[in-house]
């Protein structure tokens, strides 16, 4: 387990859930714990980690089956209950809450743990979580959109949106082993074209080294309730950034609307990774709203 006398900057590997998870801690006080999206791992928050190290126990580790943990073999099934049931576990050893701080996929496994192990958490910061199971399935039916955009316009259109222009087709390409192609397809729907042809050689080696086949063709998103949103009372700062798809703050507008204890940032001229494109902006509003919690 995440031991609390381990020196600063540590890589080591947590067993949990019968598989070893590498993380870094860094610093001491009250633990703040990262939680990394979609074609990431631990690496896309080393600006996080520094700047929160220094008043705090920052920790963040990378998920089962991402870089560089032992990859998925042929059989499993990339399934975001057990990334929620991981964290959990994760999560347990420590001796008080946390402030838990997720991005786009890892968001929704934090917003999923709020709701089954709220104790857990002092704090949430949620960097545009992919909800889109608040307004239909992960395979909508036509009469799913017909009745969304009949509720909802903006959140429908900007949904097929990315589901035409970015999921399907990436999900097709991946399906003919066409990584390259997936990844541009993906990157370029979830980032916008231009933070997407500006990610550094360094960015897109870890893109790479996290693309897997079986997140694409798994399980996808479990359904959100609105009722046990609202039975969420952990004070929440929903972030977004200035150029990401529309679909994304149109989602947050949404989670806010339904949180009790909720808020809205934009970090300036950033796309969804947020906390990559601008982390000074990104890490000011995070500590900020981690002292306002502190205690």
């Amino acid at each position: 387990m995440i031991d609390c006398c381990k020196q600063a900057g540590s890589r080591v590997p947590v067993v949990v859930n019968d598989y070893a998870f590498k993380y870094i801690e860094k610093g001491r006080g009250d633990p703040v714990v990262f939680v990394h999206g979609s074609v990431s791992d631990y690496r896309t928050w080393a600006d996080q980690m520094e700047a929160v190290s220094k008043e705090y126990r920052a920790i963040t580790y990378s998920r089962r089956f991402h870089w560089p943990n032992r990859e998925i073999t042929d059989g499993e099934d990339y399934s975001m209950q057990q990334h929620v049931s991981d964290l959990d576990a994760i999560l347990s050893p420590l001796e008080q809450p946390v402030h838990l701080i997720g991005h786009s996929y890892g968001a929704f496994i934090c917003l999923l743990l709020a709701m089954k192990s709220p104790n857990r958490i002092r704090s949430l910061v949620l960097a545009e979580p992919p909800a889109i199971t608040l307004f239909v399935s992960n395979s909508p039916k036509t009469s799913e959109i017909l009745k969304l955009l009949l509720t909802r316009p903006k959140t429908a259109i900007a949904l097929v949106k990315l589901g035409s222009r970015g999921i399907e087709p990436a999900t097709k390409a991946i399906e003919r082993d066409q990584v390259k192609k997936a990844v541009e397809i993906f990157g370029t729907a979830v980032l916008g074209a231009e933070a997407y042809s500006n990610l550094s050689e360094a960015r897109m080696e870890q893109v790479y080294q996290n693309v897997i086949k079986a997140e694409f063709m798994g399980s996808g998103f479990p359904p959100l309730e609105a009722k046990k949103i609202r039975s969420i009372d952990i004070p929440t700062l929903l972030i977004s950034g200035e150029n990401s798809p529309k679909i994304f703050p149109l989602l947050l507008d949404r989670l806010q609307q339904l949180l009790p204890n909720a808020r809205q940032k934009v970090i300036p001229g950033a796309s969804h990774i947020s906390h990559e494109d601008n982390p000074e902006g990104f890490n000011q509003n995070i500590l900020s709203f981690i002292e306002e919690h502190r205690h």
